[in-house]
């Protein structure tokens, strides 16, 4: 399934414009962020959520950022913190609760960002029960992201439904996490943070790419370093405070 190769090529690239101390210090920051989403999701103080909990959430995901307060607006209060709390603990299948969620949020597209969203709830909220899946890591829209990047010709990502379609990019998220750790391009004892960050390294090399050959001097001269692209997309770049 993955293109061990192709893999490597991207790393080596990464690590020639980052260290390794400031990797793991991304992945640290992933930690910190997942142990907030966890005490907010907890199902005890989710059931007591205001709408600067809900805000908070929202400002955390790099999709809904802009629009936490149209999507708090156009949900309410109370309606999202349900939806939420039947996505993390629902008693439908999995791949249920992932669809039902995508097909009830509402407000500024939402039908693009809300599976961004109920990956980011499920990943950092549960990180040893679900993983992520977010449009940088393969869009079905026009069949890019890093998955695409590292994965062999013919692996399909995209299944019936968004819910199937989460279960299929686990598959290969988890198949890239243990190729990365044969392979050397990821510690053998570390989880599935590591591989979110690989996989973030893969898009924003193949980012400056892209951008090398298309567009002007000037314009590449503006385009953060590596590191802060890494933490923009990730959710953790200058972290939203909430006490």
């Amino acid at each position: 399934m993955v293109d061990t190769e192709s893999a490597r090529a991207f790393m080596v690239e990464a690590m020639s414009r980052i260290s390794e101390e400031e990797r793991e210090a991304i992945e640290l920051e992933l930690a910190a962020k997942s142990r907030r989403f966890a005490a907010l999701c907890d199902p005890q103080a989710l059931a007591e959520a205001g709408e600067a909990q809900l805000r908070w959430l929202l400002r955390s995901v790099f999709s809904t950022r802009r629009a936490a307060g149209v999507i708090l607006r156009d949900n309410g209060v109370s309606a999202l913190r349900g939806r939420i709390f039947d996505l993390l603990y629902g008693d439908a299948a999995l791949a249920v609760r992932f669809q039902q969620f995508c097909q009830t949020l509402a407000g500024a597209g939402s039908a693009t960002v809300g599976f961004d969203l109920a990956s980011e709830l499920l990943h950092y909220a549960l990180p040893g029960r679900y993983w992520l899946w977010t449009r940088w890591m393969w869009n079905p829209q026009n069949g890019s992201g890093a998955l695409r990047l590292v994965t062999l010709d013919g692996y399909e990502l995209q299944a019936g439904d968004l819910g199937e379609t989460y279960l299929r990019v686990g598959q290969a998220v988890a198949f890239v996490s243990e190729t990365a750790k044969a392979a050397g391009l990821q510690r053998a004892d570390s989880g599935l943070f590591a591989t979110t960050v690989y996989l973030c390294l893969v898009y924003v090399i193949y980012i400056y790419t892209t951008l090398r050959l298309r567009m002007t001097k000037e314009f590449n001269k503006v385009i953060p370093g590596l590191p802060e692209l890494t933490r923009r997309i990730l959710g953790i770049y200058r972290p939203e405070v909430y006490a």
